[in-house]
């Protein structure tokens, strides 16, 4: 009679499968479109704040007023803000995680990241969207 050999199921089978998270493809994704999106919006203020009516000469407070009067350029210049400061987030968040080494300095750094991109938008909304055009001179 012949002795069976019975062997234990392998190892991996007992541990959780592991979540596969898509965030780098997104972000991936993110950094294409908004580069893409970017370019227009840039290369459009540019165009609009510098060569168009007598260039940058003409840019001043009333400029800016009469500008941001316009439901248009704010939201031309806050998806501008918006998209370039999470772009360039991103962007830092790739070089933090490809060059520091141990967890605690890529955590921190991240941390400061991601502090300093939300002060930065939500102060730069807070005055796109609260800008009075009528201050008083002095």
């Amino acid at each position: 009679m012949a002795e069976t050999l019975n062997l234990d199921k392998p190892r991996s089978s007992r541990r959780p499968a592991a979540r596969r998270s898509n965030f780098e493809l997104y972000s991936w994704l993110f950094m294409r479109m908004s580069g893409l999106l970017l370019i227009v919006l840039v290369l459009g203020h540019l165009f609009i704040m510098n060569i168009l009516d007598g260039g940058v000469h003409r840019i001043n407070f009333a400029f800016v007023a009469g500008r941001w009067s316009s439901p248009f350029w704010q939201f031309w210049d806050l998806a501008m803000l918006w998209l370039a400061m999470i772009h360039g987030g991103n962007g830092l968040r790739t070089i933090i995680d490809d060059y520091a080494r141990r967890d605690a300095t890529r955590f921190w750094l991240k941390m400061v990241l991601y502090l300093a991109v939300v002060v930065i938008v939500l102060l730069g909304s807070l005055v796109i969207f609260t800008f009075d055009p009528n201050i008083p001179a002095d």
